[in-house]
């Protein structure tokens, strides 16, 4: 375990290569699971404000359930996540050339909103846990990713590499300096 600041970082992030493979997966994760994308609660309120942005991206069934059950759910006091459509997939999912994509990440892209998809989406296949004195950040094995782990194995790159951008998104550029200054 590599600890920087209030975080504790798992190994794994060092040792696992993985470089996602859309072609292989077609972003199976944003369809597959029993509950949505994790939310930090600054994006339940960005994703309130830009929804009208968002749904030009977004299925039908997605865009009804947002207007059934609202942008986003709390499932526990302060804990929140995307909503699903059918309990499967994620409501801001759209369908591009058989690969699952992000209509947040989609509308951010084209200048529509200001903010990308959310940190969680952003990290997979990393999940962040919160206890009271650390956030603990892992890696999450899923036999979903297993042509992503193919990938990295043939390219080299460590997951601490491939989440290079989204690592700097979620706690800045000085953090993750002292993580590769601790993975060397």
């Amino acid at each position: 375990m590599i600890a920087i600041g209030n975080t504790i970082v798992s190994d794994n992030l060092k040792k696992i290569k993985f470089v996602c493979d859309l072609a292989a997966c077609h972003g199976q994760c944003c369809v597959d699971g029993d509950a949505g994308a994790p939310l930090e609660e600054d994006e339940c309120m960005l994703i309130e404000q830009h929804v009208n942005s968002i749904k030009p991206y977004m299925t039908v069934s997605g865009i009804f359930a947002v207007e059934q059950d609202g942008c986003y759910l709390e499932i526990m006091p302060d804990v929140y996540q995307t909503p699903l459509v059918n309990n499967n997939e994620c409501v801001y999912v759209y369908f591009e050339d058989g690969i699952t994509r992000c209509a947040i990440e989609k509308a951010f892209l084209e200048g529509k909103i200001p903010f990308p998809k959310p940190i969680s989406c952003h990290l997979y296949p990393v999940r962040l846990s919160n206890y009271k004195d650390f956030e603990a950040v892992n890696y999450h094995e899923w036999h979903i990713c297993e042509a992503a782990l193919k990938n990295g194995k043939v390219l080299d790159v460590p997951l601490y590499i491939f989440l290079k951008d989204s690592l700097i998104r979620k706690y800045g550029e000085s953090w993750y300096r002292e993580l590769l200054a601790s993975v060397k």
